[in-house]
């Protein structure tokens, strides 16, 4: 009885935390889901993007304390422009989907959902983490033995 509860707190856990692709994993992923080369942002941007968001989490989550706004998912969209989720003041919902639709494994929306954030005049350079991590910078590792 007591392996059953251990068992059973464990898989738990594993629901909790939400899927952590694997890198080619998530480069094949990207690809098949149409984002290689979406908007002129090639597939080793993106890649470098979810890792320096999400670490490649699907159910990654950020507060951001100045505009009491979250980020969700592996993209880590915006609760205040991109997806309102009931919580942040002032919310603008791009996006269209409820935030907990970011947050699943199956990554269908958050890829459409990002594919509308580099839409926007901005593009690529909405995310924090681009200008920060991956802007100018040799992004070749991100799919460094990805065959991709």
């Amino acid at each position: 009885m007591k392996a059953v509860l251990i068992l059973g707190l464990l898989l738990l856990s594993v629901t909790v935390q939400g899927k952590k692709f694997q890198k080619c994993e998530l480069a094949r992923t990207l690809k098949r889901l149409g984002l290689d080369g979406y908007k002129g942002v090639s597939l080793a941007k993106w890649m470098c993007l979810a890792r320096w968001e999400s670490n490649y989490n699907t159910r990654a989550t950020n507060y951001n304390h100045g505009n009491k706004s979250t980020d969700y998912g592996i993209f880590q969209i915006n609760s205040c422009w991109w997806c309102n989720d009931g919580k942040t003041p002032r919310a603008v919902n791009a996006c269209c989907i409820p935030r907990s639709n970011l947050l699943k494994d199956d990554i269908t929306q958050a890829v459409a959902s990002a594919k509308k954030v580099v839409s926007d005049p901005q593009g690529v350079r909405a995310w924090v983490a681009w200008r920060n991590k991956c802007q100018n910078q040799d992004l070749r590792s991100h799919l460094q033995g990805c065959g991709a």
